[in-house]
């Protein structure tokens, strides 16, 4: 299998990333996707062949396999690690479509000076959301895959010898597992790491929704900053000798506020006394 085409998809979306989101790809890559294919693949290429049972009944060993082994550890991890992946293609495509908006909004508006992104990489709208999905279905889908591989493999170890009375077996027969310490290690190894990445996964989650929590509580405090600012001001008895007609004052803050970046003048309200 090419995992070539995974290691562009995820450096491409490393750039758009935060701190806990750029150990993730990290993590992915050396302890993954380089430890599924330099070792991961070898170690198994022949647990069929040397899957040996004490018997010379003629379909036993197969049947025996199938039943202790239902679906290969390997390509678990390749259906896992493909679906983990997914969703940081969904956020290069969104970053994609942004800047494909936002250059053909400055085509037509010519040099008027207006975006609708002042950054289209901007974790913000529609791509915020995006990218919190994309972390909710990783860690889900290592969860998953978790849960799938404890209950075909309990504990996630292998034992050296499995009993089997399957048919056409006549009678239960012992058979061994081959190399059974050394896939039992890389087992518990590539369980831990995605351990490890469900955390990173919830620990950016906790990340950014905090952040976005922090900058609601920041705009609300400056909004009624600003009013209270302006209630003020109109109190004041000087407030006609302060205006003539037809004069063009703001209300509203000054700062622009930190949630709407995509379209900066929405947040200026203009009239005329």
């Amino acid at each position: 299998m090419n995992w070539g085409i995974f290691e562009g998809i995820l450096s491409g979306v490393n750039k758009y990333s935060t701190a806990f989101g750029r150990i993730w790809l990290s993590l992915v890559f050396i302890f993954r996707v380089l430890v599924y294919l330099v070792t991961a693949e070898r170690v198994w290429s022949d647990d069929h062949k040397d899957f040996d049972c004490n018997t010379r009944q003629p379909g036993c060993s197969n049947v025996c396999f199938d039943e202790f082994f239902p679906v290969s550890h390997v390509r678990l991890w390749a259906l896992q690690l493909i679906l983990v992946t997914c969703p940081s293609l969904l956020v290069v495509m969104h970053v994609a479509y942004r800047k494909a908006r936002e250059k053909k909004y400055q085509e037509a508006s010519g040099e008027s000076g207006e975006h609708i992104y002042l950054d289209p990489g901007k974790k913000r709208g529609g791509l915020w959301w995006t990218y919190v999905c994309s972390l909710v279905f990783k860690a889900g889908v290592d969860t998953a895959f978790l849960y799938v591989f404890h209950s075909f493999y309990p504990q996630y170890t292998l034992p050296p010898v499995v009993k089997c009375n399957a048919t056409p077996c006549g009678n239960i027969v012992d058979c061994f597992i081959s190399k059974p310490s050394e896939k039992n290690i890389f087992t518990l190894f590539m369980v831990v790491t995605a351990a490890i990445c469900i955390l990173l996964n919830l620990v950016e989650l906790t990340y950014l929704v905090g952040k976005r929590c922090r900058e609601c509580r920041a705009v609300r405090r400056a909004h009624t900053t600003c009013l209270g600012h302006h209630l003020h001001w109109a109190a004041s008895p000087c407030k006609q000798d302060d205006l003539l007609s037809g004069d063009l004052i703001f209300l509203g803050c000054y700062t622009p506020p930190p949630l709407l970046p995509d379209r900066p003048r929405d947040y200026v309200t203009r009239t005329v006394l």
